[in-house]
């Protein structure tokens, strides 16, 4: 998308941002960002089908000394392993 507010239609309750830049990659980010799309079972910019969560790549959440980043709503974690992402997901369904 052009234009990274941009939507089509409503997000999910919780947005989950999974930072891509050069930093958080070279400490296996991409292996969180693959969590998040299997966990989620959505593409970036998707939607879940229960409407709890869109899922937003983003390009520099500033945590790059604790890379890999990732941000949920407007909450920010630093060392975010594949392991971490799904327990952080796991707390926000439970609190929903």
């Amino acid at each position: 998308i052009f234009y990274h507010w941009f939507r089509s239609h409503p997000p999910g309750r919780h947005i989950v941002r999974i930072c891509r830049a050069e930093a958080c990659q070279a400490m296996n980010g991409v292996a969180t960002e693959e969590q998040a799309r299997r966990l989620l079972g959505v593409d970036w910019q998707g939607t879940t089908a229960d409407g709890q969560f869109t899922l937003e790549a983003v390009y520099c959440l500033g945590n790059c000394a604790a890379a890999p980043a990732a941000m949920i709503d407007e909450q920010l974690y630093g060392r975010v392993t594949p392991q971490r992402l799904e327990a952080l997901l796991n707390a926000q369904r439970v609190t929903s």
